[in-house]
């Protein structure tokens, strides 16, 4: 006789259904609300006790890590690239006025080559400024102190000048011609970048420049005492080992931002000089 198939199956503890209709896992009990809760609130009591950080000092402290930065940079960048230069008068006119404050490529003259038309800045070992008196120090100069030596202020060294390249080494250099031009190699140049507000005096020379110095010249013509100027002393010529860069850009005020040129089209007729011995 067949076993009769209950209508209802038998229940078991194992088949419970949760309490939206879904059935649960094998032997695994329902999870409590109040014990969740009382989880919830155990977590929330552990994050309560961990001490806050102080947000002054975490925005301080990222200050300090920018500056620092900056200052390296800052300093690698003037030792290796570029360094800050004031210009305190008026022989550059128009080209840079005075107290413009300009960025110098020290990459220039070495490892890459000077050029007909850079303007250079370079330390006055032939003695073309009058000595400067030592100024007694102040209490707050080592501010003045440490920010030139990491870069952040332009040099204000009264001992430096900045002119135009004229003349390499080897190059014939003379002037005047019946129009007043200087002549490179026997070519004579129209040199766009003289000051316009004057016409440039006749103020004859007839140069070559020797191995490893070079001639320069101010923009502002009538008011440059430049390698003319001074031709009793190393016959007027600035050794090349004394340039410290060639100056890229104007940097300050803001309304003088440029970058500044070697003027190529004048001397793309000039040709190749001697060899400079």
């Amino acid at each position: 006789m067949p076993d009769k198939v209950p209508e209802n199956p038998e229940r078991h503890d194992d088949d419970a259904r949760l309490s939206d209709g879904t059935a649960g896992v094998a032997g695994v009990a329902e999870p409590s609300p109040v014990a969740d809760a009382a989880a919830d609130t155990g977590n929330q009591t552990d994050e309560d006790e961990k001490p806050r950080r102080n947000p002054v000092l975490g925005w301080l402290k990222e200050i300090v890590t920018v500056v620092a930065i900056a200052v390296v940079l800052s300093f690698l960048i003037k030792t290796f690239l570029f360094r800050a230069f004031y210009i305190p008068s008026e022989s550059m006119e128009s080209t840079l006025d005075v107290n413009d404050r300009i960025f110098i490529n020290l990459l220039v003259p070495e490892p890459f080559a000077l050029q007909r038309g850079d303007v250079v800045v370079f330390n006055d070992s032939q003695g073309w400024l009058p000595a400067v008196l030592k100024k007694p120090a102040g209490p707050l100069d080592w501010v003045g102190d440490t920010l030139e030596f990491v870069g952040l202020a332009a040099d204000d060294n009264e001992q430096h000048l900045v002119k135009r390249v004229i003349g390499l080494p080897g190059d014939h250099v003379s002037c005047c011609d019946a129009q007043g031009r200087v002549s490179i190699n026997g070519t004579p140049v129209d040199e766009t970048y003289i000051n316009p507000a004057e016409v440039p005096q006749p103020n004859p020379f007839d140069i070559v420049v020797p191995a490893g110095k070079v001639w320069v010249m101010g923009d502002n013509r009538n008011h440059s005492a430049d390698s003319r100027a001074h031709q009793e002393v190393n016959g007027g010529f600035i050794n090349i080992e004394d340039i410290e860069g060639k100056a890229t850009v104007i940097a300050w005020p803001v309304n003088r931002w440029t970058v500044l040129d070697n003027y190529p089209d004048v001397f793309k007729s000039v040709p190749a000089g001697t060899s400079g011995k």
